[in-house]
């Protein structure tokens, strides 16, 4: 639901919606059931999932000088700038950017 007032989206409380932007308050009509999930923002994990799935490449460490590293694609900025490239060190394990 959007904030009549201000055009921003409301939150579900127990008996009505709030904006967070201007604390406009809409009380709930009905008895339909809503359902509130909020997710745990995380900036230390770079690379997830299982290390044997992810696809290899030969790129120099910086930390340890191994010459082999897991990489993925991040969109980390705005959807028209390029993707950010991260790589974790198959020996070490450190964790490292490359922006195009």
């Amino acid at each position: 639901m959007f904030c009549p007032k201000c055009g921003s989206l409301m939150h579900p409380e127990e008996k009505a919606w709030i904006c967070t932007r201007c604390g406009h308050v809409v009380e709930k009509e009905g008895s339909g059931e809503v359902i509130v999930t909020k997710a745990k923002e995380t900036r230390d994990i770079l690379v997830v999932g299982d290390e044997e799935t992810l696809p290899r490449t030969r790129i120099r460490c910086p930390k340890c000088g191994n010459n082999e590293a897991y990489w993925v694609l991040r969109q980390t900025r705005a959807a028209d700038e390029p993707e950010t490239r991260i790589y974790r060190c198959t020996k070490c394990g450190h964790t490292w950017r490359e922006y195009a």
